[in-house]
């Protein structure tokens, strides 16, 4: 057995948006956690824009949501804007659901806000170890841990980390997925995109209409602060080294904007969309962009890779804490990859339906239409509403309990969520999120859940003799008014997961003394012992 420098029970690779919240979400489970991020700093491009509304839920978890928030545009940013160039009018717009106004759906709402300005948050949010400048060149696994080997780009020192599990969220270009040899699926690179970071005037223009986004026949453009600050996307330019950019973008704003842009930054990427072949090995497991890179039309790529470390970090806190067994890790590929590849379907056609939007528009220029008063847009008002996709996610696995002999067949009354990702009917079945209900004014059932397991009933009394393992179970009291909506009798229950899904549920009183026992045995993959 070779010789480490340092051991952790979790080494996270890569200080993204899904790193970062990773590590938060572990040091809440006690793990032992050290992340490395190759570049010096956290990145200072805006990149993804989009907080929605189930990962405002996570951060709202974290105590984090307000914070978030604070720091963003107010809700009437949630909002896409078609226009010729930025000094028109629009031909179009749609709003993004669940971001530009409250839902009843859910007790937060998501915001728009750059990736920038969530990241210090992130950061600020765990003291576990987080190293900079730090690059990851090699691992190997091992039978009960994987050695990796860093090197320090300040200093040029190499070291070894032992860890129990490697979270690698490294990115669409990722170290950990290639060295590893899994490979992907999808349609690969879309297409070269620039950013360009300037400051202009532009308020005369977007103030009594603002979005998160105003699309243009030149390139998109996104506003990046409340307090200033802008953006442009495009297509990067063959001779790109060449390109006067200040000048491009000044041209973009409108021949009759009369503004000059300030160039502070500009960045070239690929906009890839594909998802990898296996979410694990062995001990390592890929989440985020390292193991499924979303396109950008839609904000779903980061909320799907937070979505991800949220699915996971309960799992490897359970495993490495004793009170789960190593085939719960199996259920996160399981469950996630699905998810995966439907985000994909859904932004890949988001992309097409904005293209589809511009291209109308570019033939009426082209046969010397003004602007009318409204393009039709090639999609309902409801199609960028995405809650199916968002809140409507449903896990079928091993640690979600259906089966005949431990739950009545679902309900008719219990629809699955829509192949279109829009459609969101809150459903109490096993396997989905547990529905946002009121347990007082101001705490919602999403609000129960933490760094264990929830039993939601009616009658806690009911429940409260079973044997179960000391300190991963917290019993609550469900409202009678809402006993009905989830599909519970009068002694019924709902054993929520960590994550917020539910694992297992009862319409009535317990069948056994040992059923909450069991049922914790079965969806962790192990008998339990106390932590």
């Amino acid at each position: 057995m070779s010789v480490a420098d340092a051991e952790v029970d979790v080494l996270i690779v890569g200080g993204g948006p899904v790193g970062l919240t990773a590590r938060a979400l572990l040091e809440r489970w006690g793990v032992r956690v050290s992340l490395v991020e190759k570049h010096g700093e956290l990145s200072p491009f805006p990149r993804s824009r989009l907080v929605n509304v189930r990962s405002m839920e996570i951060y709202r978890g974290l105590g984090l949501a307000d914070e978030i928030t604070a720091g963003a545009f107010a809700p009437e940013y949630g909002r896409i804007r078609f226009r010729d160039t930025l000094h028109d009018r629009d031909f179009a717009t749609a709003a993004m659901v669940g971001i530009n106004a409250p839902i009843p759906e859910s007790p937060v709402t998501g915001a728009v806000t750059s990736q920038d300005r969530l990241e210090p948050t992130l950061l600020a949010a765990a003291v576990a170890e987080m190293r900079f400048a730090t690059e990851l060149i090699d691992l190997t696994e091992e039978a009960d841990s994987v050695v990796a080997v860093l090197v320090d780009h300040r200093s040029g020192e190499g070291t070894r980390v032992r860890a129990r599990y490697v979270l690698a969220a490294d990115g669409a270009h990722s170290t950990v997925r290639q060295r590893l040899g899994i490979g992907t699926t999808g349609p690969g690179a879309l297409a070269a995109v620039t950013t360009v970071v300037f400051d202009a005037d532009l308020d005369g223009w977007c103030a009594d209409q603002p979005a998160g986004v105003y699309f243009t026949a030149h390139g998109s453009f996104l506003p990046l602060y409340p307090e200033g600050g802008w953006a442009w996307l495009g297509p990067t330019p063959e001779d790109a080294e060449r390109t006067d950019w200040p000048g491009l973008v000044s041209r973009a704003l409108g021949p009759d904007a009369g503004v000059r842009a300030g160039v502070s930054r500009v960045q070239h990427w690929v906009m890839n969309a594909f998802v990898a072949e296996r979410f694990r090995h062995g001990r390592i497991l890929l989440a985020g962009d390292a193991a499924h890179a979303i396109p950008i039309v839609g904000g779903l790529g980061m909320n799907t890779g937070i979505a991800d470390v949220h699915n996971l970090c309960w799992k490897l806190a359970g495993v490495l804490q004793g009170w789960a067994g190593p085939s719960l890790l199996d259920t996160y590929e399981t469950e996630r990859h699905p998810v995966a590849h439907r985000t994909l379907h859904q932004a890949v056609a988001n992309s097409k339906l904005m293209f589809e939007a511009q291209s109308l528009r570019h033939e009426q220029l082209q046969a010397g239409e003004a602007a009318p008063a409204r393009v039709e847009l090639p999609w309902s008002d409801r199609y960028f509403a995405q809650l199916g996709l968002v809140l409507g996610v449903a896990y079928r696995s091993d640690a979600v309990l259906t089966d005949g002999s431990t739950l009545p067949e679902p309900s008719h009354t219990d629809p699955e969520p829509s192949d279109t990702g829009t459609d969101y009917v809150p459903t109490a079945e096993p396997g989905h999120r547990m529905p946002h209900l009121w347990l007082t004014p101001d705490r919602s059932t999403l609000d129960s859940f933490g760094e264990w397991f929830t039993l939601l009933t009616p009658d806690p009394a009911a429940w409260e003799q079973q044997t179960t393992a000391p300190g991963v179970l917290h019993i609550e009291r469900l409202p009678d008014e809402h006993a009905d909506v989830c599909g519970l009798g009068p002694q019924g229950a709902l054993l929520v997961r960590p994550d917020g899904h539910i694992g297992a549920r009862w319409r009535d009183r317990a069948p056994s003394d040992t059923t909450l026992h069991q049922a914790l045995t079965a969806i962790g993959g192990s008998p339990r012992s106390s932590r």
